[in-house]
């Protein structure tokens, strides 16, 4: 993603979250303007869903002794990245916000170290481990931009 369209989304993302009402230093009322699954536009929400299809298409062709193994745990790793993401956008706070994002960037990097394990082992069909690990790669930079951003 380009910084230009960084800026834009970090733009609309000020524009369209919410959260209640906090005091500022004169005692107001602040609030944020909140939209309700707004989070579906942000990029690297959409990025996120598809690394997690490309995760659960990968590991269907997994041993099944792995079934309860690194397939769930890559599965959960992904399924994560999407749903911290979405949780923290409709979080009280941008730093709530900025929190949930750490931990769907944590996801990511948990994710990366199960592909090198699977990989390692032998699992899943190359062409297939490349596309998760450049959907990874790039969910990873995203969600650390979007973190400096917030």
């Amino acid at each position: 993603m380009t910084t230009t369209a960084m800026r834009a989304q970090s733009s609309e993302l000020r524009r369209t979250t919410s959260a209640p009402a906090t005091a500022t230093a004169d005692g107001e009322a602040e609030t944020r303007v909140y939209t309700p699954g707004a989070y579906r536009n942000l990029k690297v929400w959409q990025r996120a869903i598809q690394l997690s299809v490309a995760i659960y298409k990968f590991t269907g062709d997994f041993p099944n002794a792995e079934l309860y193994g690194l397939t769930s745990q890559l599965r959960r790793a992904a399924v994560s990245i999407a749903s911290n993401i979405a949780e923290g956008y409709g979080r009280a706070s941008k730093g709530e916000f900025r929190q949930f994002v750490g931990m769907a960037r944590g996801s990511v990097l948990e994710l990366q170290t199960q592909l090198e394990i699977a990989k390692a082992l032998g699992f899943g069909k190359q062409a297939q481990l490349a596309t998760v690990n450049a959907l990874a790669e790039e969910t990873g930079k995203m969600t650390w931009a979007l973190m400096r951003r917030l």
